[in-house]
């Protein structure tokens, strides 16, 4: 949140219960089988306990806040609480911190969010993560042209889900030699990025005017998103997977989905979405218990055991340097004992800090 701020994101607390027909109305609508719902008692009126923060920051944002000057840079942090977890990501309550950019659509505001979570992760010491990017409305879209519908769609989403080069194959009809080259390029940005222009410019099947207008338009906007963070931050490790749709329904645009080496856990999500009824935004949202887990661990906080009648200025001034201070409640007749029980790893002697084993060893 420190970083959020210094980047100049104000933050913003909605509530974690509303009222199921503010809750669940705009964007909220598309997480709303993630959400919990209750009878509020008083008025006899469905409530809902929010899965996802974005949709209730993007109600602040054209209400409350609908005057404020755009762009308009937004951060939060909370609790969020969903029906169900997915294979990846089991946890049903979820922590999440995350920022908003609203009122400016171009490539250098999707960079900014992608930047500024980087920065956010090395602040706790995730250096070596991936940036995932994605292009959410590419398939459907492509689906869409190519007038792919029903069953066939379901199985052709199923098999581009699954990753099934054969089942794509099966399914693709017209857009199975495209779908196929894309579903093989996902992997490091350079490459993909190619890949991705060639079969969106330059294959046969793309000649439709209207499939090819809207697979240019999105391949331009992820190459120049993709120019604007190395811009920036040029060794940023980023990723790309043409046709992975997968994460909030309400993305249209550039998304990003954020991993670990070597873990499975995703540390973060996000993407461009529609706020209200057109204006342009993008955020990105943080899992704070995924991160922790991936995250070096921190050395624990130094417990010094205070003795009754101890300085209590000098207890202070303790606090003011990084240690815990455990204060006795009372006159004890073995001090050094009472530190060991609490977890103690000093005591204060005399106002002086006296490390605990080195105590114990003299007492011996």
């Amino acid at each position: 949140m420190d970083v959020f701020a210094a980047h100049g994101y104000q933050r913003v607390k909605p509530p974690l219960l509303e009222f199921e027909d503010s809750l669940l109305a705009g964007s909220g609508a598309a997480v709303a089988e993630q959400t919990f719902r209750l009878m509020d008692p008083d008025s006899q009126r469905m409530m809902g306990l929010r899965s996802d923060t974005t949709p209730q920051v993007a109600r602040i944002a054209t209400t409350r806040l609908a005057n404020a000057s755009r762009p308009l840079r937004l951060s939060y942090a909370g609790q969020c609480l969903r029906v169900r977890g997915s294979q990846i990501d089991p946890d049903r309550q979820v922590g999440q911190a995350g920022i908003e950019l609203i009122g400016h659509d171009s490539p250098e505001a999707d960079a900014e969010i992608i930047l500024v979570a980087a920065e956010a992760l090395a602040k706790v010491g995730l250096s070596r993560v991936s940036f995932d990017l994605t292009l959410p409305m590419l398939t459907p879209t492509l689906m869409d042209a190519a007038g792919i519908t029903g069953a066939e769609r379901t199985a052709l989403a199923r098999a581009l889900d699954r990753k099934d080069a054969a089942e794509v194959a099966a399914h693709g009809g017209v857009l199975a030699p495209v779908l196929t080259e894309l579903l093989l390029a996902s992997g490091p940005a350079d490459r993909a990025l190619a890949t991705l222009r060639a079969a969106v410019l330059g294959h046969a099947v793309l000649g439709h005017a209207v499939l090819g207008h809207a697979g240019r338009a999105l391949a331009s906007r992820l190459a120049d998103a993709v120019a604007a963070i190395r811009s920036r931050n040029p060794s940023l490790l980023l990723t790309i997977d043409p046709v992975e749709f997968r994460g909030f329904r309400y993305e249209n645009g550039v998304s990003v989905s954020i991993f670990a080496p070597g873990k499975h856990e995703v540390l973060g999500r996000g993407g461009r979405y529609v706020c209200g009824d057109a204006e342009p935004a993008t955020g990105l949202t943080l899992y704070a218990d995924a991160i922790l887990r991936a995250a070096p661990k921190r050395e624990a906080r130094k417990r010094v055991f205070v003795p009754a009648g101890a300085s209590q200025a000098r207890a202070a001034a303790l606090r003011r340097e990084g240690y815990a201070t455990v204060a006795a409640l009372g006159a004890l007749g073995d001090d050094l004992a009472e530190a060991a029980r609490m977890g103690c790893t000093h005591v204060l002697r005399n106002g002086s800090l006296v490390a605990l084993e080195a105590e114990t060893h003299t007492g011996d």
